[in-house]
């Protein structure tokens, strides 16, 4: 027996990520994510390469959210790891962003994460809340819990990020 392989595509754009890099440390973390919410700044390439869809954000604390697709699988036909991982350093990085001032950045030093059950295109609609468990002057510590269309927790994670001082000249 033959079995006929269906080929399937996807395309996507982004814009340059140098415009969005430009202001950071210009501006509060806040300001930028709400610029870019409000479409007058681009989102990340990341958030279009993964298809990432809605985000908000107030201080402390970042939504995102994410339909599982059949182009996230990985060989065992469920969603990768590291793109659950992304969604999650994307949610607590950002609310780690939330709360710094203009002239202040951030970079990931570690992520931990805990995956509790298998991601489908059957999940539907993920969400993923970040939010701010402390925040320092050189290092701040934030969370990240995953969701499905079910409220179930699929995943959940900590990052420790370094908090760096930017030149705002």
């Amino acid at each position: 027996m033959t079995q006929t392989q269906v080929d399937r595509s996807r395309t996507f754009s982004w814009s340059d990520p140098a415009t969005n890099a430009a202001l950071i440390g210009k501006t509060s973390g806040l300001s930028l994510l709400r610029s870019m919410i409000a479409g007058e700044l681009p989102p990340p390439p990341v958030m279009e390469l993964l298809g990432m869809t809605r985000l908000t954000a107030e201080e402390g604390r970042v939504t995102v959210e994410m339909p599982p697709r059949e182009y996230h699988y990985n060989p065992l036909g469920t969603v990768h790891g590291g793109v659950l991982a992304t969604l999650l350093d994307t949610a607590a990085g950002c609310a780690v962003h939330t709360t710094l001032p203009a002239g202040v950045g951030y970079t990931s030093v570690d992520l931990s994460v805990k995956y509790l059950r298998p991601v489908t295109v059957g999940s539907e609609l993920l969400t993923c809340v970040g939010t701010v468990i402390q925040r320092g002057r050189r290092t701040a510590l934030g969370e990240a819990r995953l969701i499905d269309a079910s409220e179930r927790l699929v995943a959940h994670a900590t990052s420790t990020c370094l908090l760096f001082d930017i030149p705002t000249s």
